[in-house]
């Protein structure tokens, strides 16, 4: 199964192209995991989903430690049919094909509420989107449900969900988002935004 990002980061300030640079170095501790590829839109990570996340959580958080306003936006993919199957992709531990939406909802919850804290706050806004899938609605509440419980839970927005908090957890809990609804063998989509150190945050 294919699953990677590709993910864009906008810094606001003047030297925006030295925060950027420097940031990706964020990503040399996960570079033996992953596939990473930069070019002058975005960078390509691919592999598995559980490392997905880590990988963007700590470029995000070394670009937004220098207290500039920062943005990172994602499209996270895995099961996409239109790409090749790719060894560096296999998931760990993940779920169960059957699993009750309950079970995924508890499971997804404790996860996201271990997670450890990074002392950096983010606000973020992302969507669900269970391609394929039977039923699609049910994930998506299903996905919501976790999200209240979870703690991270901001509030909804049209089309999509907030959250808010320490960038660990939050960034947990994309990854289950992403890993625990929708069909298990099938095409899954987040469309996700990423913000810190806003001078309009509410």
């Amino acid at each position: 199964m294919f699953s990677g990002a590709q993910i864009s980061l906008y810094p606001m300030a003047d030297d925006f192209v030295g925060i950027i640079m420097q940031s990706l170095s964020a990503l040399d501790t996960h570079r033996e995991h992953l596939r990473i590829e930069t070019d002058d839109i975005s960078t390509l990570i691919v592999g598995p989903p559980e490392r997905l996340f880590p990988a963007m959580r700590d470029l995000f958080v070394a670009a937004s430690s220098t207290g500039t306003h920062c943005v990172l936006s994602a499209a996270v993919s895995r099961g996409c049919p239109g790409e090749p199957d790719d060894p560096i992709c296999r998931p760990g531990e993940g779920r169960m094909p059957g699993e009750a939406l309950d079970a995924r909802i508890a499971e997804a919850t404790a996860v996201v509420k271990a997670a450890p804290k990074t002392g950096r706050h983010v606000a973020c806004q992302f969507s669900l989107y269970p391609l394929g899938a039977d039923r699609h609605m049910d994930e998506i509440y299903g996905c919501i449900a976790f999200l209240k419980a979870s703690g991270v839970f901001d509030r909804p927005k049209n089309f999509c969900t907030r959250l808010g908090g320490d960038a660990g957890p939050v960034f947990a809990a994309l990854a289950e988002a992403l890993t625990r609804f929708g069909p298990v063998d099938g095409h899954v989509a987040l469309d996700v935004t990423v913000s810190a150190n806003s001078p309009t945050r509410v």
